[in-house]
């Protein structure tokens, strides 16, 4: 008898030390709205360009729309050496920051040069170029709304 008395026993005390929990009931949070923060990186470029008197400079955010970069930044150089060499200090200036060696393209010529920041890209063209390729206006399009389509009447 003694040894089914002490096996009640612990039984009653396991009981004890473990407790019964009720599942938890999860609510689905309704989605906040956050707002869109300038990126840092794009606060870099626009201080960069401002400082090597590029002009006409736009930003034009992409986020959502391109899986290509977040952000698309388009300025102009008043001549080829100028155009140069703004690219060529933001890019300096980019990976003093940190941001590791950026790649560009077109700084030899000096009609058009591309400095890849990863989330954001910078043109920088001459005058002539920029009026040319009108990137502003082709990256402003504001993206297609869906709509349903209608059936056509078929004799």
């Amino acid at each position: 008898m003694k040894k089914t008395a002490a096996k009640k026993t612990v039984k009653k005390s396991i009981k004890k030390t473990v407790k019964k929990v009720a599942p938890k009931k999860t609510t689905a949070k309704k989605p906040v709205a956050v707002p869109v923060e300038q990126p840092e990186v794009l606060a870099r470029i626009l201080a960069s360009l401002e400082d090597d008197k590029a002009e006409e400079i736009v930003a034009i955010n992409l986020a959502g729309r391109s899986s290509l970069c977040d952000a698309v930044v388009v300025a102009s150089g008043r001549s080829s050496r100028h155009v140069a060499s703004i690219a060529e200090h933001l890019a300096r200036r980019l990976k003093e920051a940190g941001y590791g060696t950026r790649p560009m393209n077109g700084t030899q010529q000096g009609d058009w040069a591309l400095v890849d920041a990863g989330d954001v890209i910078v043109h920088v063209f001459r005058p002539e170029v920029r009026a040319y390729y009108d990137l502003e206006s082709m990256w402003s399009v504001e993206e297609p709304k869906h709509t349903r389509s209608r059936k056509r009447d078929r004799p």
